[in-house]
């Protein structure tokens, strides 16, 4: 099966499970952060790294509301592993990095916290709390740091029960240029890799 078809059914097939203790299905949240995303002039990579952030939590094994339970399902690596296997790093990494985003945002913005649902503030606790300031550091220097709190911001308000999005299919488009672009970029990659071997 083709990546896309198989994101696509995946989403389809179990993002009618709910989203943890939010308001919301695991595919009403994602087809909410792809919609603002959209909304916002975001490139193709950066929509489909809103819709797939949360691809992890249909991926992993702990059952519902692992945070509940005192479980960190580690969504976002297991999310960020899968689409990395298929989609550049313009992808993959805003969904990794969308949980560090989070506790990135904690530290540095003081009004960011009291805006969390509830749900957020009990897995952030399991997730390592508020990044210190070395480590904020050396988040916000990562190439796609600027993306990853885009996606996360996206991510806090797209829990709003009966918000009408565009249905999945409509992203197929937008998946399909944001794959595009990772083989080109891969392939630029590999061609400027080639180039400096060939020097003398």
């Amino acid at each position: 099966m083709h990546a896309i078809d198989r994101l696509l059914t995946l989403l389809s097939e179990k993002g009618g499970a709910q989203y943890g203790e939010e308001a919301v299905t695991q595919l009403e949240h994602a087809l909410q952060c792809a919609a603002l995303a959209e909304a916002a002039g975001a490139p193709a990579a950066t929509v489909a790294a809103a819709l797939l952030h949360d691809i992890g939590h249909l991926l992993h094994r702990y059952g519902d509301s692992p945070a509940l339970r005192g479980i960190d399902d580690r969504h976002e690596a297991i999310g960020g592993k899968a689409l990395s296997r298929d989609f550049g790093a313009a992808v993959a990494e805003p969904a990794r990095l969308h949980v560090d985003a989070k506790r990135y945002l904690c530290a540095a913005d003081p009004d960011y916290f009291a805006r969390l649902s509830p749900a957020s503030v009990r897995s952030l606790a399991l997730q390592g709390g508020p990044m210190p300031a070395e480590e904020a550091a050396r988040f916000l220097a990562l190439p796609h740091a600027e993306a990853a709190i885009r996606v996360r911001q996206w991510d806090d308000a797209a829990k709003v029960r009966g918000k009408r999005t565009p249905p999945l299919e409509h992203y197929r488009t937008i998946l399909e240029a944001a794959l595009l672009a990772g083989f080109c970029s891969a392939d630029l990659r590999m061609m400027r890799a080639s180039s400096s071997i060939d020097r003398p």
